[in-house]
């Protein structure tokens, strides 16, 4: 007849209380790193997306109906979706940070700015916009947008590469302290196990007993964790929507399938690798006695 589970490992210990309080916390800080490198991913790729095509050009020594006319010239360009001049609102609103709401002085010259959007298509219609406007007599600038989409992306994978590996070294970190948990209860419970090898139990049977147990204690602690994690994303979502200046560069959490994904497979995650650690631990000091 087999001996019960919890005549080895009895099903609540005081002494694993702070264990799975550890592996909890570490559950919760890497799901919610892994929500922030998804988020980034999120945000590069949409940022991005909304700057390909887009252009701003510079006039200098132009007036308002010198811009009205380069918008119109560079609207009726092959591959150019639409253009349209900056109005002396939109340019003020754009110095303000530097010239304050009384807007720009009167003897100040300041090129006039007008947006370009190029068809999906058209691929980089830079010199072709820059070779019309001075082929129509205009001393014109070309700023494309997605010159620094490049920046902005290694930036960001930076930040999601810097986030995936927390995500790793977090679950390092629980494999250790799992692994170290074992060994220690195995100690505790020498006299035990040295009483079922003598029945006949094997180095397996007894290993799957801690197994069994770890693998319970994580999947709870990591049921925790993700909870947490559920709870802390909830309420970062309605704190950011309820702030009045906010920025689609920056990374945006979010609650869709993938992240309700990534907090359910948490706890599954959790649990396995506190099976594994423990198996191994247990089959290495076993056979490091025999």
């Amino acid at each position: 007849m087999k001996p019960r589970e919890n005549s080895l490992l009895p099903l609540e210990d005081a002494r694993e209380a702070a264990l799975f309080f550890v592996v909890g916390a570490l559950c919760f800080l890497a799901a919610l790193a892994a929500l922030s490198a998804k988020s980034t991913y999120g945000a590069a790729r949409a940022w991005t997306a909304e700057v390909e095509g887009e252009y701003t050009v510079s006039l200098s020594g132009a007036d308002a109906s010198a811009a009205d006319a380069a918008a119109r010239l560079l609207a009726g360009l092959e591959g150019v979706e639409a253009a349209r001049a900056f109005s002396d609102a939109e340019i003020n609103a754009l110095l303000e940070p530097n010239f304050g709401k009384s807007g720009l002085p009167a003897d100040l010259p300041v090129p006039r700015l007008i947006a370009v959007t190029g068809a999906a298509e058209a691929g980089d219609i830079g010199a072709k916009i820059s070779t019309a406007l001075h082929g129509a007599g205009y001393d014109a600038a070309v700023d494309a947008h997605a010159e620094w989409a490049g920046d902005v992306r290694h930036m960001l994978s930076i930040s999601r590469i810097a986030a995936l590996s927390i995500v790793a070294l977090l679950s390092a970190t629980a494999i250790a302290v799992i692994a170290f948990a074992t060994h220690a209860a195995l100690l505790a419970r020498r006299d035990i196990v040295d009483v079922l090898h003598v029945a006949g139990a094997k180095d397996r049977f007894i290993a799957g007993l801690f197994e069994r147990r770890f693998w319970l204690l994580g999947l709870r602690a990591g049921t925790v964790g993700a909870l947490v994690a559920l709870a802390s994303v909830a309420v970062l979502i309605a704190m950011g929507r309820s702030g009045a200046d906010r920025t689609g560069l920056l990374p945006q959490l979010s609650l869709d399938f993938p992240d309700l994904a990534v907090l359910v497979v948490t706890p599954v995650i959790a649990g396995l690798a506190a099976r594994l650690a423990a198996g191994i631990t247990v089959m290495r000091s076993l056979r490091s006695v025999m």
